[in-house]
């Protein structure tokens, strides 16, 4: 059998696979299906400073291969997180990141210096988040905003410090210079596209928040590109995502530029999706004679 682990950013996983935030939960749930620590790794659901109890229904919507969602981060805060949540991660056997979000660059450094005394291995910035200092506009829209807070959560963060990038921008590789010049240590991408469906009997949006992100099959193609741009501006690790569904479009995602990948909305239509993935992965590599999935890695070959 070919070698699954990879490294990211000083991290090791025992495979490139990690559960995706958002989609997974704190892995409770997913664990009554198989043992955990057949993931590398789980990006937990996002949290916050303080509780949050979400958008109001509905805020899930299917799409032509996807999905929208507007859940707004549900979680139950991240003193609660820590208390209750983390110490049962922990016995998986698996990596475990925290996401985390927030609304004020203040928001996310609290939450940084607070899990930073915790046993979780990385922490993954969402910043698709609205800064409400700005006028609402999301951090991760411009090279000056991603820099800034970058380089604030930096200054209280102690452990591996990834940032995920949102695909509703211009030019993302230039966004992911500025995460790299700013002290981040990995780059996960990409983060949900923003959608919309109406229902056009009632004329209304069907989420009730108007806009969601969507996710899943269909914006592959688009995360595979932004995946290439930037891991050719950049010399971060690239944790790759975005509409992963089967085997072959995880070594896709590899060559591309890829070091690990998350697996989000597959999980909701095959919860076995990861086993999967790595079972195919591992028969790719024997097949091809490659004895570590690393080698696969930006291998892409320019015409």
């Amino acid at each position: 059998m070919a070698d699954l682990s990879v490294k990211v950013a000083g991290v090791e996983f025992s495979n490139p696979l990690i559960a995706a935030s958002g989609t997974f939960g704190f892995g409770m749930e997913y664990g009554e299906f198989y043992p955990l620590s057949v993931l590398g790794g789980i990006s937990c659901k996002g949290i916050t400073l303080k509780r949050r109890d979400g958008n109001p229904p509905p805020r899930i919507a299917e799409t032509p291969s996807g999905m929208l969602n507007a859940v707004g981060l549900q979680n139950p805060g991240v003193d609660v997180f820590i208390k209750e949540d983390l110490p049962w991660l922990k016995k998986q056997n698996t990596v475990i990141i925290a996401n985390i979000a927030g609304n004020t660059i203040e928001e996310y450094c609290e939450m940084a210096e607070k899990l930073s005394e915790t046993d979780v291995d990385m922490i993954e910035l969402n910043i698709s988040c609205p800064n409400v200092k700005h006028g609402g506009v999301q951090f991760g829209t411009s090279c000056e905003s991603v820099g800034n807070i970058t380089a604030e959560v930096r200054k209280h963060c102690k452990k591996p410090l990834i940032i995920k990038l949102s695909p509703n921008v211009t030019d993302i590789a230039s966004i992911a210079k500025a995460a790299e010049a700013n002290g981040a240590d990995a780059i996960s991408m990409i983060n949900t596209l923003t959608g919309m469906r109406i229902d056009i009997n009632s004329r209304r949006p069907i989420i009730h928040n108007n806009t969601g992100g969507m996710s899943g099959p269909a914006v592959f193609p688009i995360a595979v590109r932004m995946v290439w741009q930037v891991a050719n501006a950049v010399k971060l690790p690239i944790i790759g995502m975005g509409g992963i569904s089967t085997w072959e479009d995880a070594v896709e995602m590899l060559i591309a530029g890829a070091t690990a990948l998350q697996i989000g909305t597959v999980l909701f239509s095959d919860p076995y999706a990861p086993v999967k993935i790595a079972e195919g992965l591992n028969a790719f590599l024997d097949k091809n004679g490659i004895k570590s999935v690393t080698e696969l890695t930006g291998t892409i070959k320019p015409w």
